[in-house]
């Protein structure tokens, strides 16, 4: 199956994540299929950011090395780039909206994040701000952006309230008939690396479960400005 291209130019290609495919450059990888469509291994594209396997969504990936040069810059001085996620939560937060600061350590053995209680070598701050945007009966959908971009970070923070995100059993959630994790990244903002002019891309979800529980009209046009990561 394709992978869906949102937009694309001679420096940039928007498109969306499955879920269970994972974004690095490795063989079966996200570039390597985008590749393949596009007319094989000669075409140009980088990776400038990643998502989890089990998440979907918008990805950027430049298409020149200059152009990763300049995405990649602007995600490290956390300026212009910015990214938000729709997530589904068993459970619902105390709180409409708020920010979770954390402690997180990630453990290369088994391949978890935790919370942990002191600094360590290992641990760095988390931070996320999130709102609620609609709840139905055991479920809440959130819209989050982050201020850090720690491994696992939206998944560990959350379920280390008791809001595991549906279908992500690493963290804690009962199994679920669906494809990956209910964590979609949904919208991107940042400059054109060629025209420097501030763009925006997003997109939502498919009607799939969990997310049909929801109404998203809406959602596609919110403005969520936060942090990349």
């Amino acid at each position: 199956m394709d992978i869906p291209i949102v937009y694309t130019d001679n420096r940039i290609l928007l498109c969306l994540k499955p879920p269970g495919v994972v974004s690095v450059d490795q063989p079966g990888g996200l570039p390597q299929r985008l590749r393949a469509q596009l007319g094989g291994e000669g075409v140009c594209l980088r990776t400038v950011h990643r998502l989890d396997q089990p998440v979907g969504g918008l990805m950027v990936l430049a298409r020149s090395r200059q152009a990763a040069k300049l995405l990649s810059q602007q995600m490290e001085e956390r300026t212009h780039f910015h990214k938000a996620y729709l997530a589904v939560v068993r459970g619902k937060p105390a709180d409409r909206e708020g920010t979770l600061r954390d402690l997180l350590g990630y453990d290369r053995t088994t391949r978890r994040a935790y919370v942990a209680q002191e600094p360590g070598r290992e641990v760095r701050p988390a931070v996320l701000h999130y709102r609620v945007a609609a709840h139905q009966g055991e479920y809440t959908l959130l819209a989050i952006t982050l201020e850090t971009g720690r491994t696992h970070q939206i998944r560990v923070q959350l379920a280390s309230r008791g809001l595991p995100l549906v279908g992500d059993c690493k963290y804690g959630a009962p199994p679920a008939d669906m494809e990956g994790i209910a964590l979609w990244s949904y919208r991107l903002s940042f400059l054109h690396p060629q025209s420097g002019e501030g763009v925006a891309f997003s997109a939502l979800p498919p009607a799939v479960w969990p997310w049909s529980v929801f109404d998203l009209r809406g959602m596609e046009d919110a403005r969520e400005e936060g942090g990349g990561g």
